[in-house]
């Protein structure tokens, strides 16, 4: 029996498929190595991986084999597996950041449409990390591209809270950050063993992030959520110096205590000449599960305390964004993996925060005619 199907019906078929790491298709990325077509409709496929022993094997394996079962005339399908050379993997490198060898920091450059923030809080304890991955969450929920880096170094939460457990891939010496609900992200804690605590200095810190920022192969992100530590310590100055364009969010509770160190974490941006985006007040209120009159727990008005402070220290309005009530799915959600926006969006922290996000961002944005300098949606 002759088969009908040909190699540029099989080649059209596998540019179908997306590599899952970088999302782009892997005829794309120089991953097809060949494609034979027997007399009897078997097709052999080969496939190039980045790199030995890829976990994601499997799933190209299959999302191979179905686009070209799909193909008419096509019998049965066989996909062979082999690795690039260093000299595949350089080229592959180059072309996933738009043809610059040279590793550079895409948010910082000029053109870059990446919106970036950094989410800051005084002290500890006040949800910031959840906060973060909760507004990450709602972005990619409104259909932008996000991206989230957890630079709180010795505290790092982000990839247990948005149930990240698959770990970055290297090719050469780019770093594919994985992904989870469909948003990336890249963590320290992905590189240390089991609990470890992680016990750097200054210079240490600085170079880890700026690894993160240039080392990680992001795409074109729409937004870049940076979960910074506490305090005015080394990363929140490495960011200023990394990204002097990021915008700062302030995080803090109600607590007046709170509030007092949350304005000297924004009074920061006097200094570093960096644009803050607004004050989020955690924890604000507490409502009782069988309804009734708010509980504030922590006081009131420290968020508006911070916003009203910073405002007259820096000379700029500074708005209050939201105030996101005490709510322990938000607490249950970050245990488990899955944001509170997305499991339960009708939630009053979940309004408030969905809120938040489209206020910082808006609509999506569309690429149509504009001149990126980055290479397109990534991995």
């Amino acid at each position: 029996m002759s088969s009908t199907a040909t190699t540029e019906q099989v080649h059209k078929a596998l540019a179908t498929v997306q590599d899952p790491e970088i999302h782009r298709p892997i005829t794309d990325l120089g991953m097809v190595k060949s494609i034979d077509i027997a007399d009897d409709g078997t097709v052999s496929v080969g496939i190039y991986l980045t790199v030995a022993g890829c976990p994601m094997k499997g799933r190209i394996e299959k999302d191979v084999t179905a686009a070209v079962t799909k193909v008419a005339g096509v019998t049965s399908v066989r996909v062979e597996l082999d690795v690039m050379s260093d000299e595949q993997r350089k080229e592959l490198q180059t072309k996933l950041r738009g043809g610059q060898a040279e590793k550079e920091i895409p948010f910082a450059k000029p053109n870059s449409l990446t919106k970036v923030f950094a989410v800051a809080s005084g002290k500890g304890g006040v949800g910031k990390s959840s906060v973060t991955v909760n507004l990450a969450a709602a972005l990619a929920a409104q259909g932008h591209k996000v991206g989230v880096v957890d630079a709180d170094i010795y505290g790092h939460s982000v990839p247990r809270m948005l149930g990240a457990s698959d770990f970055p891939t290297k090719v050469e010496d780019m770093i594919l950050p994985p992904t989870a609900h469909g948003i990336k992200v890249i963590s320290v804690g992905m590189f240390t063993q089991g609990n470890q605590p992680v016990v750097w200095r200054g210079p240490m810190l600085h170079r880890a992030l700026q690894q993160f920022l240039a080392d990680v192969f992001w795409g074109d992100l729409d937004v870049l959520l940076m979960d910074l530590p506490p305090g005015t310590g080394d990363i929140a100055i490495s960011t200023a110096q990394l990204l002097p364009t990021a915008e700062l969010l302030i995080v803090t509770t109600p607590q007046m205590a709170a509030a007092e160190v949350a304005e000297r974490a924004g009074a920061i941006t006097a200094q570093t000449h960096q644009r803050i985006a607004g004050v989020i007040e955690n924890m604000s209120y507490f409502v009782p599960p069988g309804g009734g009159e708010p509980l504030h727990l922590f006081g009131e008005g420290g968020g508006q305390t911070v916003a009203d402070a910073l405002t007259k220290t820096l000379g700029t309005t500074i708005p209050l964004l939201g105030q996101v009530p005490l709510d322990t799915r938000l607490r249950e959600g970050g245990d488990e993996g899955t944001p509170l926006v997305l499991s339960d969006p009708d939630t009053d922290a979940s309004k408030v925060i969905s809120g938040i996000a489209e206020s910082l961002v808006g609509k999506p944005r569309g690429l149509a005619g504009m001149q990126l300098g980055i290479s397109p949606a990534g991995r």
